[in-house]
């Protein structure tokens, strides 16, 4: 099965999370925060929003930093959990 987004919403997958704090912490699964850096997957093809022109900034491939409460979780048939944003959710791209 194939996430086609819409209008402009994004198709993210979650990067994981970091094992162990920078000070060498490990952390156990419970007590980690989900991260809020993913991978674009898809890209919806913007245009026309509400009576205006949303033109889509990102592109599939791209690591972005997004809202932390923002968006739907999606779990498809590989056992893949995805997360579908709109654009303006997405605060920043990582270069």
């Amino acid at each position: 099965m194939k996430l086609v987004p819409l209008g402009d919403r994004i198709v993210l997958k979650q990067l994981e999370a970091e094992e162990t704090t920078k000070s060498g912490i490990v952390l156990p699964g419970q007590s980690k925060e989900k991260p809020q850096q993913a991978e674009v997957i898809a890209v919806g093809p913007g245009g026309m929003i509400d009576g205006k022109e949303v033109k889509m900034e990102v592109k599939a491939g791209d690591k972005v930093i997004y809202s932390k409460y923002a968006g739907t979780e999606v779990k498809l048939d590989d056992d893949q959990e995805y997360i579908i944003v709109k654009q303006s959710d997405v605060l920043a791209v990582i270069e």
